[in-house]
């Protein structure tokens, strides 16, 4: 089971995330980035994280560790923001925590380097899980001391959304195209390889047991918390095998713009570079002077 901690003190929202996180701190003295119960999206963006967050992590991916947070919602009564208020009173009780990484970087691919083995590992995690929310319009990896995280699982196994329709629906393939490290040649075949004996039924239900009994309770069409559990196995179990044969990676779906900031598009920008443009002036400037001068 994941590691519970109590919320002391809510620091900050975080509000480039839909589902509006914010930044708390525990009476472990750890820092996290907390996911509420209450946000629109609801408690199934909480299991997904935990199965596609803690399955990464044992696969050997870099995840920021996960926490169980119990929250009061009057920790928040000094916040000014109403909207943020109404979200912690609507989230009392049990919520999710990512650790939270000081100093890291929003992964830009102009500025980082993936290799082929590690951009692949991550591509064939994210069609394990069906993940349509890494893609160059919203990588959701951070860089932190040099290493890549991935962070954000929510919008992961979209076929828990329509339990009906889950085996079909986790059948299909896995488009890669808009991947946001579709451009670094992931070498999907070796991930495969390495990655898909170790999806193991055992492995699968250790994760699927991390998740909190209240945040799966009263899921239409199953009666016991278990029976949910499986539900989320079976589909992750039989999608590892042949997983990287659907993967299709086609040209990208439209024009891929710079997420880079504003100084670092201007360093990598082709010649002339603006300072060796200005170097230019300079001495067009002095050859006119000494031009004049004659």
């Amino acid at each position: 089971m994941l590691e519970e901690v109590v919320a002391t003190r809510y620091v900050t929202p975080l509000r480039e995330g839909g589902s509006l996180p914010g930044i708390v701190e525990a009476d472990d003295l750890g820092t996290y980035v907390m996911k509420f119960t209450g946000a629109g999206q609801g408690r199934k963006t909480l299991v997904a994280e935990v199965i596609c967050g803690e399955l990464g992590r044992r696969l050997g991916l870099r995840v920021p560790e996960l926490v169980t947070i119990q929250l009061d919602p009057v920790i928040g009564l000094a916040e000014p923001d109403q909207e943020v208020q109404e979200l912690l009173k609507g989230s009392a009780g049990l919520n999710l925590g990512m650790d939270y990484l000081p100093g890291s970087l929003g992964f830009d691919p102009l500025a980082y380097e993936v290799g082929a083995a590690e951009a692949g590992k991550i591509v064939w995690f994210d069609a394990l899980i069906n993940n349509v929310d890494r893609s160059w319009r919203n990588p959701n990896m951070l860089v932190w001391h040099g290493d890549l995280w991935l962070i954000d699982h929510g919008a992961t196994m979209i076929w828990h959304h329509n339990w009906p329709g889950a085996q079909a629906s986790a059948a299909k393939p896995y488009n890669a195209s808009d991947h946001v490290l579709a451009p670094f040649g992931p070498d999907i075949a070796a991930a495969a390889a390495e990655l898909a004996p170790l999806v193991t039924e055992e492995l699968l239900t250790e994760v699927a047991a991390d998740v909190p009994d209240e945040w799966l309770a009263g899921e239409p069409g199953f009666e016991t918390t278990d029976q949910l559990r499986r539900a989320y196995v079976e589909p992750l179990l039989a999608r590892a095998q042949g997983m990287h044969e659907r993967i299709l990676m086609d040209a990208p779906s439209g024009k891929r713009p710079s997420q880079a900031p504003g100084w670092l598009t201007e360093h990598l920008t082709p010649w002339p570079h603006p300072t060796k443009k200005d170097r230019a002036a300079q001495a067009d400037a002095g050859r006119s002077g000494k031009d004049g001068g004659r």
